[in-house]
């Protein structure tokens, strides 16, 4: 056997150990985000003293993950949903699908530090009072770091931090009128727990 088909077997069996280490897992998180959403200058001109841009800013999220991890990292799709309204008159959504990628740092047997990478989409609906329905889908990008606690044989909690960079922007349309304006979604962060069960 000469040195190239000993490196490509021995290539192939390492692959085929990672694979057969690596496990499925699913995952639940809830936590708060933080949005910098900012008003056009002319929203703001004609809507003096509107504050529609704190519509979902420190809400409440819900997520849901699928991916797969290993003893050294993981990569896993997240949906996550955020929505709130102020006062009744304004409800406002943000919903990411999110690719992830961590490392791991060991801290001990059940225990590691984790940071990575996101990228996805994230889209922006408005539901004004008075004003036509609008939604935008922007690229996201952005970093995660947290802690992992593995629970059993199977299943782990983790408590997290993740910054997102964003360009969704919604219009704002009065029926039967002309545009007054626009929101603008340049960036987002989360404070979160999250459950994972590995199979």
């Amino acid at each position: 056997m000469n040195a190239v088909a000993k490196i490509a077997f021995a290539s192939a069996i390492l692959a085929t150990s990672a694979a057969v280490q690596a496990e499925n897992f699913v995952g639940l998180t809830w936590g708060e985000t933080s949005n910098n959403i900012r008003n056009s200058s002319a929203f703001k001109q004609n809507v003096p003293g509107a504050d529609l841009d704190n519509v979902i800013n420190n809400s409440g999220t819900w997520g849901i993950r699928a991916g797969q991890s290993d003893a050294s990292a993981r990569y896993y799709l997240t949906y996550e949903n955020v929505s709130d309204s102020y006062h009744h008159d304004a409800k406002m959504r943000q919903e990411n699908l999110l690719g992830s990628y961590d490392l791991f740092v060991p801290l001990g047997d059940t225990t590691r530090l984790f940071g990575g990478a996101t990228l996805g989409l994230t889209k922006l609906t408005q539901e004004f009072k008075g004003a036509s329905r609008d939604s935008d889908i922007g690229y996201a990008a952005g970093l995660q770091a947290g802690i992992l606690q593995d629970v059993g044989s199977n299943a782990s909690l983790e408590a997290g931090y993740r910054y997102l960079r964003s360009n969704a922007s919604v219009e704002v349309n009065p029926h039967g009128g002309s545009k007054i304006g626009s929101l603008d979604l340049h960036s987002s962060s989360q404070a979160y727990l999250g459950a994972n069960y590995r199979f």
